[in-house]
């Protein structure tokens, strides 16, 4: 039986990172805030996604839509709240994460499979610091709370109809 025979959450909420990279592991903090957020909310599944990579594809199968937390970079102020209503296209230009493989390559295997949800949105925080430390930044860690308000309005989104962000 694969993931779409089985009865799947419409949503997929994907939180990637390194908790041992130090910023790199907001994702991860982030996907622990949704989840406490949205534990009775039966339309979304929250993974703690790791460093998994693309042995994560089939958790993108048989979604409507999926919310990527991931520590994103592209040279703004360390802490600065990023909302991409294309992840995919934004990896063709820039590979975002530190751990093994990006979220990019993931999305990109999930389209050439056929399995990428129709509504795919990342909400990632500019890092400050990844490198071998535990523990976010105190850039990373004060832009938390605005992180965790983006991605849950970003959800309600994807969990009624899929549409991409707008800032």
């Amino acid at each position: 039986m694969t993931i779409a025979d089985a009865q799947v959450q419409p949503v997929l909420v994907l939180g990637l990172g390194n908790q041992l990279l130090g910023d790199d592991a907001i994702g991860l903090v982030l996907a622990d805030a949704v989840r406490r957020a949205k534990s009775a909310d039966a339309r979304i599944e929250v993974v703690d996604g790791g460093t998994q990579g693309l042995a994560l594809l089939g958790r993108l199968d048989g979604r409507r839509g999926v919310l990527l937390l991931d520590a994103f970079s592209d040279g703004s102020k360390p802490g600065t709240v990023h909302c991409v209503a294309d992840p995919l296209e934004a990896a063709a230009a820039r590979a975002f994460g530190a751990h093994g493989s990006t979220a990019g390559e993931l999305l990109a295997a999930a389209r050439m499979t056929g399995v990428l949800p129709d509504a795919c949105v990342l909400v990632g925080v500019e890092p400050a610091v990844v490198q071998t430390r535990i523990g976010l930044s105190a850039p990373v860690r004060g832009a938390l709370p605005e992180a965790l308000v983006v991605a849950l309005r970003i959800l309600e989104r994807l969990a009624g109809e899929p549409q991409p962000c707008t800032s």
